[in-house]
């Protein structure tokens, strides 16, 4: 008896028995394909019928050595993988169009040939021709990397075992096609079946393998979010591209920690490693000017300092606008909610805008406390102390909760010259001799002493 034709979501991997026009698990429309059945047929064995190799099991005491490293040299890099190339590794690198993602991953490939490892760089998008060039204006040319322009599945498996590679590039894997499954390149099963075959070969030879993947328009990697469990690292390469600064993301990593960033900045030789982000991205400030405040964030293990900018306008429409770059609408909704239900400050009536300087997106709870601190500012028309920072988490009772990693915080922001902390009042942060810390219990109190409401 002939099987169904199953139905994917190409965009959350919702399995339907037939077509849609609307995804009823994302709500996304046009995004469920046919994908074809795997075939069976009566001469198939159900596993259970044949007898398989027995495992070799082992208990939690067992010591086993870390795995190996290969670094790069970039020390960004690095950083974000943990401390190196692990070999027998997956790695998924996601990023926008155009924002750098194959020059990242040149530039990668040629410091780790040149230390040794033998690199293949195989791209579906372009030609090795288009390759040499960017290689040459990178400064790359002479870098031992192998190059090739190719699509089949079938032909980059057999070209990967018989020349062994330590470390093979994949840009990008939704060009990839397999000639044993009936869809097009890029579809959810073509996808599925090109990562699973080339996360294999990574753990059967014992090369690392970088697989370059598509973003969807809300910034998610394209194709079955199956592919981000078969590997072991998911990077994000961000910025804007009206800034010069580039962020690779790590969210998630089997041999390091998820979270971790590394900062880069596009200039005409390539990217450029930036070795103490917050300096760069405080650069730019001028004279202290209502609005502006320095928040002190944590991105991975690393404190990272940037500047919250906001602006309060009165407007005219009956539905006030809230605009925010680099932060998250719903917690500036809940951070003025806070405010004028504890703290009787409307924003009723007037425009809202939000934006974090440099281009970085912030995830971090303590950059409430900052983003509340600089309405305030914008609204009263009142700028805070140039050498203070500002950090911590507002909670829906307009309660000031202390965050982790105070001590760093402080840190990062004493070594750059500030000398007052803006901080929850109970937590842990311990000021150096020159730090001055003002700490408070909630919302009402730092609005009533700094800016005469609350």
């Amino acid at each position: 008896m002939a099987k169904s034709p199953a139905f994917t979501c190409t965009a959350c991997g919702a399995v339907y028995t037939k077509w849609s026009g609307r995804c009823e698990g994302c709500g996304a429309w046009n995004t469920i394909v046919e994908e074809a059945p795997l075939s069976s047929g009566p001469g198939k064995q159900s596993l259970g019928n044949k007898r398989g190799a027995a495992l070799t099991l082992t208990d939690l005491s067992a010591k086993e050595p870390p795995p190996p490293r290969t670094a790069s040299g970039m020390a960004e890099f690095d950083r974000v993988l943990g401390g190196g190339l692990v070999p027998a590794s997956a790695t998924l690198v996601g990023g926008d169009p155009g924002i750098g993602k194959s020059t990242l991953l040149l530039q990668a490939a040629a410091r780790l040939a040149e230390a040794g490892l033998k690199t293949l760089y195989i791209s579906g998008e372009e030609a090795t021709a288009q390759i040499r060039m960017r290689a040459a204006r990178l400064g790359l040319a002479e870098a031992p990397v192998r190059l090739a322009s190719a699509t089949s599945l079938r032909d980059i498996l057999t070209t990967l075992e018989a020349e062994r590679p330590g470390l093979v590039i994949i840009d990008s894997i939704q060009t990839m096609w397999a000639d044993t499954v009936d869809s097009a390149p890029g579809s959810v099963a073509q996808v599925r079946a090109a990562a699973h075959e080339l996360t294999s070969f990574a753990k059967r030879r014992g090369a690392a393998v970088i697989l370059v993947g598509h973003v969807t328009k809300e910034g998610q990697i394209a194709g079955p979010r199956v592919v981000e469990h078969m590997v072991d690292t998911v990077l994000y390469f961000e910025g804007e591209r009206g800034h010069q600064f580039r962020i690779l993301r790590s969210v998630k990593n089997r041999f390091g920690p998820a979270d971790e960033i590394g900062v880069f900045e596009m200039t005409g030789r390539g990217l450029a490693e930036v070795a103490n982000p917050s300096q760069l991205f405080l650069a730019g400030r001028g004279a202290p000017a209502a609005g502006s405040v320095v928040f002190a964030g944590i991105e991975g293990t690393r404190p990272v300092l940037v500047e919250f900018q906001a602006l309060v306008a009165p407007t005219s429409l009956a539905q006030p606008r809230r605009a925010v770059v680099g932060w998250d609408n719903a917690r500036l909704a809940m951070v003025l909610a806070v405010l004028e239900a504890r703290c009787a400050i409307p924003f009723a009536g007037l425009d809202v805008y939000l934006n974090v300087a440099g281009g970085l997106r912030i995830a971090d709870p303590a950059a409430d406390l900052a983003a509340a601190a600089a309405l305030l500012s914008a609204r009263e028309d009142i700028a805070l102390p140039p050498e203070a920072v500002v950090f911590g988490e507002i909670s829906l009772s307009g309660a000031l909760r202390p965050v982790p990693q105070s001590e760093n915080r402080l840190k990062e922001a004493q070594k750059l010259g500030f000398t007052t902390a803006i901080v929850p009042s109970g937590g842990k942060a311990g000021g150096g001799k020159d730090m001055k810390l003002r700490d408070y219990g909630d919302l009402a109190a730092l609005v009533g002493e700094m800016f005469g409401a609350g």
